[in-house]
């Protein structure tokens, strides 16, 4: 959603083109924190109408060439950004200011279409980690907690068989007790 509707954007412009009040205080008037927008709103009405305060359904998608163009027209004449959106019949000076700011920090190349969203996940399973063979200790070590898991697994494994209520009463007098301390808190 935009952040200022278009009944709110032709509502300042023409009170600015009344000529009671100034930018800066339409501004404070209406709560915007800077003056810019309302003079780039009352610029764009100027040169474009009501549709320059509208704000566009789709995206427009510009070409690297156009890019380049913009910001040599900009870089030739010594035009503002917003002279130059009006020159170029574009509606969002900010754009440009985004292509110059990536033109300075990775040159034209910043200006190609980029992917969007996330990667998508590779098909191939992730390399398991080469770990360092255990030494003959560790090994055991390792064979003994296995065992230990496997004697417990069972041991329950035979209480259950031999008795399942009882198993499952106790489980639930656990949940019961559980359940009535959170209550009390």
């Amino acid at each position: 959603m935009a952040k200022y509707s278009e009944e709110f954007k032709l509502k300042l412009v023409k009170e600015y083109a009344e000529g009671k009040l100034g930018y800066r205080r339409l501004a404070h008037k209406y709560g915007l924190p800077d003056p810019s927008p309302i003079m780039r709103w009352v610029r764009a009405y100027q040169e474009f109408g009501l549709k320059a305060l509208r704000r566009k359904q789709t995206k427009q998608v510009y070409s690297v060439q156009f890019k380049v163009d913009v910001l040599h027209f900009m870089e030739h004449t010594g035009a503002s950004y917003q002279d130059a959106a009006i020159h170029f019949k574009m509606n969002n000076p900010s754009l440009i200011v985004n292509w110059n700011r990536r033109v300075l920090e990775k040159g034209v190349k910043g200006l190609e279409a980029r992917a969007k969203g996330r990667p998508s996940m590779s098909k191939r399973p992730k390399p398991i980690k080469n770990e360092k063979p255990l030494s003959r200790e560790a090994q055991l070590e390792r064979e003994n907690e296995l065992l230990r898991l496997e004697v417990a697994y069972l041991k329950k494994l035979k209480a259950f068989q031999e008795n399942p209520d009882a198993f499952l009463e106790k489980h639930k007098q656990r949940w019961r007790s559980n359940s009535t301390k959170k209550d009390s808190d």
